[in-house]
């Protein structure tokens, strides 16, 4: 989130799992997906040195998109293989996010709050091992979160509706589907964009559906 602030040396020699050098952008960032043709066929693979998710049914890609991934270390994204453990498309942060005192709101950790604890939105969570999941973010070009993988928000309804309980993921440094479907991978730039104003991130509001079908086809 971005009122937590890392400290991050800035440039790409501070980047060992992204090349500036090479960094796609779309200032419209929209991946497409693809219905599945048999939900239980589908697989999730993510990338870290490339920071790309691929949703795929067989070798067929349904979803190939970016994502923010964990820092180095302490807050390091888990590798291995998972399954999907939980769907929850309304989840709040149990650790950071605001203190309410009437209109006064302001950031805060969980034990920190004087007031009425409201966590941050993790909308459309998918859960894959306790503390760790897909949510709805701001997605970096850089790691920047505490372990989890944020998608942006044209993705995560997506990403939620392409998966359910028991879905495969792996999650590695590297995937095959690096020097093909992410070759040339493109990524959102509105990580720079303001937050939202604090009484918007604190109310149901913050966890409307998107309109209209979420599949091309």
């Amino acid at each position: 989130m971005k009122f937590l602030r890392f400290a991050l040396a800035a440039g790409c020699a501070a980047i060992a799992l992204t090349g500036c050098e090479t960094l796609q952008v779309a200032q419209n960032y929209n991946p497409p997906a693809h219905r599945p043709q048999n939900p239980g066929n589908v697989r999730v693979k993510v990338s870290l040195k490339n920071q790309a998710v691929y949703v795929l049914e067989g070798n067929r890609p349904l979803l190939v998109a970016a994502t923010c991934v964990g820092l180095p270390g302490e807050h390091r994204t888990p590798t291995g293989n998972f399954d999907v453990i939980e769907k929850i498309a309304t989840k709040r942060s149990g650790s950071y996010g605001f203190s309410v005192n009437g209109n006064n709101i302001r950031p805060c950790e969980s034990g920190g709050a004087s007031g009425r604890y409201v966590g941050y939105p993790m909308t459309w969570w998918v859960g894959f091992t306790p503390g760790y999941g897909f949510h709805q973010g701001y997605v970096w070009p850089i790691p920047r979160t505490h372990g989890c993988l944020r998608l942006h928000k044209t993705v995560a309804p997506k990403f939620y509706a392409l998966v359910r309980i028991g879905t495969p993921i792996n999650i590695a440094y590297t995937q095959p589907e690096d020097e093909t479907l992410g070759k040339n991978l493109q990524r959102p730039t509105d990580y720079k964009d303001p937050d939202p104003p604090a009484a918007f991130m604190v109310s149901p509001a913050v966890f409307e559906a998107p309109k209209g079908s979420l599949f091309v086809d």
